[in-house]
């Protein structure tokens, strides 16, 4: 298998191919074209976009030519795939402002090193060639080369088939836009693979058979016919991400990690690997890192501290999305909020909040809420009442079951600060101001 190919499969990025035979043959022989699209659905991408971007960039490392398509065409009907409901419509100009934003952040994956890889991508947004399409002639052209019946027999239509929600028509059309993206590719720059997680499998094999159909009259690949050996696209699908436990990647009780720090901050989004479960580790190294498989086994191994391979995943991932500054400085509020070596206090969530409060006596339930370390004062009250709200300083914390507590002014340092911690994982640094 080609080295590239193999790389990708030893690290998580290879569930079905088209015909990898043939793919691993046509990427020996040289650099090839290939893409990987993404609807604007919001202004930002999360945590689960990313494996994509993450084996496009193994791809352009290794010498191969991106397309990073911006669905700003298809985000008008939206994909059914995965979904058991109907996206929610959003406006043209919302649509467009979403596509720049995750523009934006794509592009700014790729220039961070270890390697700048940006010269090797081109974006394209494919409202180009959707936005004006005429309805009839879509039908004719690319609609008869489609069966229903076959299309009726993928995952996503069934499942959503097979749903109260149903599949609206709009909805049916996805598949031939999609389909028709790739062959625009295809046409334009001799695109010849499509990449996605494997809820796309059903597109993307699509619209390499819509290819083959429209080039070569619906021929089979043969090794006579130049024809459809030129015309010859494949499909490279991963597994979609999810947790040991077998939840979404990148769901937490917030929502989902996005990589808009207006969203999620460089802290939250460093803490989310840095708590991931032990049974992750290794996996995760391998597919959001690009630490050397070796390294990534070294970390990982049975008889090292997982703490200390989940600490340099949740930098190594910071730094390729924040940038180093802020991994470094989610790396030192992390230290400080469990009492590590190397901690630094301001690096943690913080909030001010008026010392008169303190002074006065500062409800323990008041202060959680305004804290933001609930979204509720109910939150807060149940909080308290499990055992999970705690007071204290670097690595040193009290408990606090009762709701009627009252935190005083001398529970603040000589800073006049104070750390709170919200069951395990979060915390915050409160300033009396």
């Amino acid at each position: 298998m080609n080295k590239t190919l193999e790389c990708l499969k030893l690290r998580g990025f290879f569930q079905q191919c088209t015909d990898a035979e043939k793919l691993s043959l046509l990427m020996d022989q040289g650099p090839i074209v290939f893409y990987e699209g993404c609807d604007p659905t919001g202004p930002s991408l999360h945590i689960g976009h990313m494996a994509s971007y993450f084996a496009m960039r193994h791809l352009v490392e290794a010498g191969h030519k991106a397309i990073v398509l911006i669905g700003g065409g298809t985000a008008r009907i939206g994909d059914p795939s995965g979904k058991t409901t109907m996206r929610k419509m959003l406006s043209y100009e919302q649509l467009d402002e979403n596509a720049a934003s995750i523009a934006r952040q794509i592009n700014r994956f790729f220039d961070t090193p270890p390697n700048n890889a940006s010269a090797n991508i081109t974006y394209e947004n494919n409202k180009t060639w959707l936005a004006n399409l005429n309805y009839i002639d879509f039908l004719r052209e690319i609609g008869s080369h489609f069966s229903v019946n076959r299309m009726l027999s993928f995952e996503s239509y069934k499942m959503r088939l097979e749903s109260d929600a149903g599949l609206s028509f709009i909805e049916f059309n996805y598949q031939l836009l999609q389909s028709y993206d790739f062959y625009q590719l295809y046409k334009k720059y001799g695109c010849r693979l499509q990449i996605g997680g494997n809820d796309q499998w059903g597109n993307i094999t699509a619209g390499a058979d819509l290819i083959r159909r429209l080039e070569c009259g619906g021929e089979t690949t043969t090794a006579d016919s130049v024809a459809a050996a030129s015309a010859t696209v494949f499909g490279l699908t991963f597994p979609l991400v999810t947790t040991a436990d077998g939840k979404k990647m990148g769901k937490t009780e917030k929502g989902a990690v996005f990589l808009d720090p207006s969203i999620t901050a460089p802290y939250d989004f460093f803490q989310y690997w840095r708590n991931v479960q032990d049974a992750d580790v290794r996996r995760f190294l391998l597919m959001f890192t690009f630490l050397p498989i070796e390294e990534c086994d070294s970390l990982a191994a049975p008889d090292k501290n997982p703490n200390e391979a989940k600490e340099r995943l949740a930098w190594e991932v910071t730094a390729l999305i924040h940038g180093k500054d802020e991994a470094d400085k989610a790396l030192s509020g992390a230290r400080a909020s469990f009492g590590g070596a190397g901690g630094d206090k301001s690096a943690m969530p913080s909030v001010q909040l008026e010392r008169s409060k303190f002074e006065s006596g500062y409800n323990i339930v008041d202060l959680f809420y305004d804290a933001r370390l609930c979204a509720t004062k109910s939150e807060a009250r149940r909080i308290v009442q499990q055992g999970g709200a705690c007071i204290g300083s670097q690595g040193d914390f009290t408990a606090v079951t009762d709701i009627a507590a009252i935190v005083n002014a001398d529970a603040l340092d000589e800073e006049g600060e104070i750390i709170l911690k919200a069951g395990r994982k979060r915390f915050c640094r409160v300033v009396g101001v």
